[in-house]
């Protein structure tokens, strides 16, 4: 038995939002799953703080907000299956990424691996990019960070 062989992982989380590092997460991770014959749960968390007063006040925008971010980890749902991994699940969240991904969702479903994308290089939101060394330092499991 070779003492040298990489650990498999049974449970990946990967987060995800729709930079291109969440891409390369989400490939990454797919890949994993698969080979690993891992479970695969992609988690996508809405940003309260990137929204101004009035849109944060307003129902009718935080909704449609979430509703495009579900419908965006959908795809990715999809995308997973059809890439042949057997059990994925996904979960859409409120709050600040890092903390919620670290203090809520991993306990709550108790991966062996999270995966993430390092920086977003686009767009005004600051995504996960910022949030990764925060997940890197505090989650008490393995953590990837994908560039």
């Amino acid at each position: 038995m070779s003492e040298m062989s990489p650990k498999e992982f049974k449970h990946i989380l990967v987060g995800v939002d729709d930079s291109d590092d969440a891409q390369l997460a989400f490939r990454y991770a797919i890949n994993r799953a698969k080979t690993d014959g891992a479970k695969l749960t992609i988690v996508s968390i809405l940003e309260q703080d990137n929204m101004n007063v009035y849109e944060a006040m307003s129902k009718d925008f935080v909704h449609g907000q979430r509703a495009d971010l579900e419908q965006h980890v959908l795809q990715y749902e999809k995308l997973a299956k059809q890439f042949g991994v057997k059990e994925v699940r996904s979960i859409v969240d409120e709050g600040d990424p890092g903390e919620t991904i670290v203090k809520d969702i991993i306990p709550a479903i108790k991966p062996d691996l999270l995966v993430i994308g390092s920086i977003s290089k686009q767009g005004v939101r600051k995504y996960f990019g910022s949030q990764a060394a925060y997940m890197a330092k505090h989650a008490p499991i393995s953590v990837l960070v994908v560039r």
